[in-house]
C-alpha cells in the first residue's frame, strides 16, 4: 500500500474513533506503526488532579500500565512541565533537559525498563479544566524523536485534534440529558442561581444546607444576604450588571472571600454573570442573572500551571520545582523523583521565594491554592 492510500485510510479510521471510542486503540496501534513507534496514547492531564490520565493507548505493557496510573504518571515530563502550544510536537529534549530526565525516576524505574528512551509528545487542548495530549514512545531502536516522526506525526495530528473533540462534544451532548438541577444538586459546592435583585431562584442542597446554617449566606424574604458588606456589594453589583448587559462588569468572575464566623473558617465565593452565550440560555430558563458558586477554601482546583509562572516570571525550571513541592512532597522527594541535587532544588526554592514573596514551602502550596478557580473565565 502507498504511503498516501495508508494515510487516507488512517484518516478514516481516525474519525471513525471520533463516534465510537473504542476504536481509538486500533486506531493509535495504526498511528504506531505510522510514525515508527512503539507505544502510543491519548493523555488528560486535569487541573483537578497532580497526575496524568490515560484515555486510550496502544502497544504499552499491561503491566507497566498500571504501575504509570499507580505512580509514575504523576512524576513523568507532562505532569511536571507546563504544556506547550497546541499541535506542537516535541520529544523529551523539548520539555526538559534529557540528562535530568533520565537521572529522574520515571526514566530509571518505569521507561527504561521496557527500553523507552524518548516520546514524541503533542497538545491536543488547551484549556481551564486541563490538557488532552497525544504522545508517542520510542524504544532504542527506533531511536530518538527524529524529523521523520515529526513529519508523519503532524500529517494525523490535526485530525486526531478534530477527532477529541467531537468526540467530547458527542459525550456533552449525551450528557446534558441528565437533568440540570440533579446536576447541580450532586455538587459538593454550595451553588445558587439568583436574579437582578438578589433572590435566590435556586440553590442546591450544598447551598440549601448553607442557608439553613446561615453562617456564611441567608436567606431574608428569599433574598440572599451576605453578612460581610464586600460580598454584599459584590453580589448586588455583579447581578445588576449581568442584568442591564454590562458586559465591561457582568462578563467575568468575581472572586470574595468568605470566613465562618464560628470557627474562622475560610470560604470562596465566585460570582459567575449569566449574561450571554450558553450562560445567558442557562439563565433565562430560571429567571437568573448571575450563579454563585460557594465552596471551602482548599486546593481543589488549581489552574493552569503556566499562568502561575508568567504571574511571577518563573522559569520552567522553577515552575516544574515548584509543582514538585505542591504534588510530591519536600526538598528530598522533589529531588529524587526529578533526579536532581538537593541543592539545586533548594537554590530554585530560594528564587521562588524571593519571586513571589513567601518564606516557607507551606507558603507556596498556599500560594498556588490561591489560584483556585472552578469556572471557566
Amino acid at each position: 500500500m502507498s504511503h498516501h492510500d495508508k494515510l487516507t485510510e488512517l484518516i478514516t479510521a481516525i474519525y471513525d474513533a471520533a463516534l465510537d471510542g473504542a476504536l481509538w486503540p486500533e486506531v493509535l496501534s495504526e498511528i504506531v506503526e505510522f510514525v515508527d513507534g512503539r507505544v502510543a496514547g491519548l493523555l488528560t492531564r486535569h487541573s483537578t488532579k497532580p497526575q496524568v490520565a490515560v484515555q486510550w493507548q496502544a502497544g504499552g505493557d499491561p503491566h507497566y500500565m498500571r504501575l504509570y496510573a499507580d505512580t509514575y504518571s504523576r512524576l513523568g515530563p507532562l505532569a511536571t512541565s507546563p504544556p506547550g502550544p497546541v499541535e506542537r510536537i516535541v520529544g523529551i529534549p523539548g520539555l526538559m533537559p534529557y540528562e535530568e530526565f533520565r537521572r529522574g525516576r520515571f526514566f530509571r524505574e518505569w521507561a527504561e525498563p521496557q527500553g523507552l528512551i524518548d516520546v514524541a509528545v503533542a497538545v491536543l487542548d488547551k484549556s481551564a479544566g486541563g490538557c488532552a495530549y497525544l504522545t508517542v514512545a520510542r524504544d532504542a531502536e527506533g531511536g530518538m524523536v527524529d524529523q521523520f516522526m515529526q513529519e508523519r506525526l503532524a500529517l494525523v495530528l490535526p485530525h486526531v485534534r478534530r477527532a477529541v473533540a467531537i468526540g467530547r462534544t458527542i459525550e456533552f451532548k449525551q450528557a446534558e440529558t441528565a437533568t440540570f438541577m440533579d446536576v447541580l444538586d450532586g455538587l459538593s459546592v454550595g451553588v445558587f442561581l439568583i436574579d437582578a435583585q438578589g433572590r435566590v431562584v435556586h440553590a442546591n442542597a450544598a447551598g440549601d444546607d448553607m442557608l439553613g446554617t446561615g453562617e456564611l449566606l441567608r436567606s431574608v424574604g428569599g433574598r440572599l444576604v451576605a453578612g460581610d458588606a464586600q460580598v454584599e456589594h459584590s453580589l448586588r453589583e455583579t447581578a445588576a450588571a449581568a442584568a442591564t448587559g454590562d458586559h465591561a462588569a457582568g462578563s467575568r468572575s468575581i472572586v470574595v472571600p468568605l470566613r465562618r464566623p464560628d470557627d474562622g473558617e475560610h470560604y470562596v465565593a465566585h460570582m459567575l454573570p449569566l449574561a450571554k452565550g450558553a450562560r445567558g440560555r442557562a439563565g433565562e430558563s430560571y429567571a437568573a442573572a448571575a450563579a454563585l458558586f460557594v465552596r471551602k477554601a482548599e486546593l481543589q482546583y488549581p489552574s493552569p500551571p503556566e499562568v502561575i509562572g508568567q504571574t511571577y516570571d518563573l522559569t520552567p525550571a522553577e515552575l516544574r520545582v515548584l509543582l514538585g513541592i505542591v504534588q510530591i512532597g519536600g526538598v528530598p522527594e522533589v529531588a529524587a523523583a526529578f533526579g536532581i541535587a538537593d541543592t539545586t532544588v533548594k537554590t530554585h526554592l530560594g528564587r521562588l521565594y524571593a519571586k513571589t514573596g513567601t518564606a516557607r514551602q507551606a507558603d507556596l502550596v498556599k500560594l498556588v491554592a490561591g489560584f483556585a478557580m472552578p469556572l471557566a473565565s
